[in-house]
């Protein structure tokens, strides 16, 4: 999605979790309805972690704070605040949320399509290029004891007790 030479728009009805929120953070517009909520609860569910890269696209487009809150509290963040952040472009009802996403795409259509890819393809190019490696830290996640009982659990429908092992 970062990398697509067009302007891309995420439209969001009620959640974008996980996955969902990683997709919405690598378009370049977001819209939502003003109850949706965002987040990534990987830390009271699977108990997993996001690549390196995941994590530069929330922290390029959120304040740092707020990606603590979702990553490291498992909170899942209204519309309303991601809204005075700048992460989302506007919020609006349900009934008007297609209607909207319609009109957003016909500006954007109307403008230079060679102008928004050069500058679209840079902004992804810089924060790919500043990315660490946080292999050890993927392996030593997705290794534990940890993720293995937290994934368990949670296709089981119960809650799990971390160990930090």
């Amino acid at each position: 999605m970062a990398t697509l030479p067009i302007p891309t728009i995420a439209v969001i009805d009620g959640m974008a979790v996980g996955g969902g929120l990683a997709i919405a953070s690598c378009c370049d517009f977001r819209i939502s309805t003003p109850d949706a909520r965002f987040g990534v609860p990987i830390a009271k569910t699977l108990g997993n972690c996001l690549s390196a890269s995941n994590v530069a696209w929330l922290a390029a487009h959120l304040d740092a704070n707020i990606v603590k809150r979702m990553l490291l509290l498992a909170e899942l963040v209204a519309a309303p605040e991601l809204l005075k952040q700048g992460y989302l472009l506007a919020t609006y009802s349900a009934e008007n949320l297609e209607a909207e996403a319609n009109h957003l795409a016909e500006r954007l259509m109307k403008l230079a399509p060679i102008t928004q890819k050069s500058i679209k393809l840079t902004l992804a190019r810089l924060i790919k290029n500043n990315l660490p490696d946080c292999s050890d830290l993927i392996r030593e996640c997705y290794g534990s004891e940890d993720f293995k009982n937290g994934v368990s659990a949670f296709l089981d429908g119960k809650p799990h007790a971390w160990t930090g092992k």
